[in-house]
């Protein structure tokens, strides 16, 4: 894909009826800890759901034959079925999984987005081998160097996205500095934050601080990203100091992870203090409302998915033990995707850097 000017960006079949323009899903209904059924499911609350957005959301159902029928009779309408006889495993060799399993359910959706027979792709399952399918067959952004797990990180003060979350372990500053790009777009479009704070994850705020490689990357950022804000450290994080922060994949994961397990842990251990003794029992009873909602907030489920971003069409991986609620908010969050035309606005950004 070549970069966009904002003619063709309006023009684009994507950007047709606004944000309720239908938009059709490959789901990999063979991905997850628990798929079929709560991948199945998931699709079902979805197709379901009275929202006017969810109604424009139609499934390209992407697995073995048995499990999409009942789902492919329910909504005819809206339900396509394209059978697959192969499973890309979580313990695989991505690379060499996607190249012998042609007729995996990973592979055959990530061809249907090629051919244009669906819009967009969403799979909780191998999260390497969607991102090596979505790479050699959806194919890169033109420019861009390496596409980037961005991950929305639910704080109490306001969502974060922050990338690379896994996809690169080794980066350079230029890498850095395009994820960045990739981000600011993201927070612009989708999270809706008109002026993106974006910062580069580091061990100090001083443009001295960390490895030459992110000192580098900070001079590129100062240079080229509008909305760069330096250096952000761990605690800027969960206070949402910055909209977007940037770092590479190794170290996003490690912090995505540690992220997950705190939130988890700390609601595990509360539940337990509450339930401890009779007069806890009455304390808890006082804040459940404000202790709900805080949980709900913080529920990184209610994200659905992490976008790929730098590919030619949208793709979102969502957790390997996800639910059926995030199942359905990741077709959500990739219809979303789709419908502000990340891929394309990518596209004219980077074109209008070289």
């Amino acid at each position: 894909m070549t970069g966009l000017t904002e003619t063709q960006l309006n023009d684009s079949p994507l950007n047709s009826g606004a944000l309720s323009h239908t938009v059709r899903v490959a789901l990999d209904v063979m991905g997850g800890d628990d798929a079929p059924d709560v991948v199945i499911e998931g699709a079902r609350q979805l197709l379901k759901s009275n929202d006017t957005q969810d109604k424009a959301i139609n499934l390209v159902l992407v697995g073995a034959a048995e499990a999409l029928a009942a789902l492919r009779e329910e909504f005819p309408e809206r339900v396509e079925a394209v059978a697959t006889t192969e499973i890309i495993e979580m313990d695989e060799h991505p690379a060499v999984a996607v190249k012998q399993k042609k007729d995996s359910s990973i592979v055959v959706a990530c061809r249907l987005v090629k051919e244009g027979r669906a819009d967009a792709f969403f799979s909780a399952g191998s999260t390497g081998g969607a991102m090596t399918a979505a790479t050699l067959i959806i194919g890169r952004v033109r420019g861009i160097k390496r596409p980037a797990i961005a991950t929305v990180i639910p704080a109490p003060k306001g969502n974060v996205l922050l990338l690379d979350a896994g996809a690169n372990t080794d980066v350079t500053a230029e890498y850095l500095k395009q994820f960045a790009a990739m981000g600011e777009i993201f927070a612009r479009e989708v999270m809706g934050v008109p002026q993106p704070r974006v910062g580069l994850l580091n061990v100090g705020e001083e443009d001295s601080k960390g490895s030459q490689t992110a000192q580098d990357a900070y001079a590129l950022m100062q240079e080229s990203i509008a909305g760069f804000a330096g250096n952000a450290e761990g605690t800027d994080i969960f206070k949402a100091n910055f909209d977007v922060i940037v770092t590479d994949g190794f170290t996003g994961n490690i912090v995505l992870k540690a992220m997950e397990g705190l939130v988890a842990g700390l609601f595990s251990e509360l539940k337990s203090i509450f339930y401890s003794s009779t007069k806890n029992k009455l304390a808890a009873a006082v804040i459940k409302n404000d202790l709900g909602a805080l949980k709900d907030q913080l529920d990184i489920e209610a994200i659905g998915g992490a976008p790929l971003l730098g590919l030619q069409a949208p793709v979102v991986i969502g957790h390997g033990s996800s639910s059926a609620f995030a199942i359905e908010n990741g077709i959500r969050a990739t219809a979303a995707a789709a419908r502000q035309r990340i891929p394309q606005h990518i596209a004219a950004a980077i074109a209008q850097e070289g």
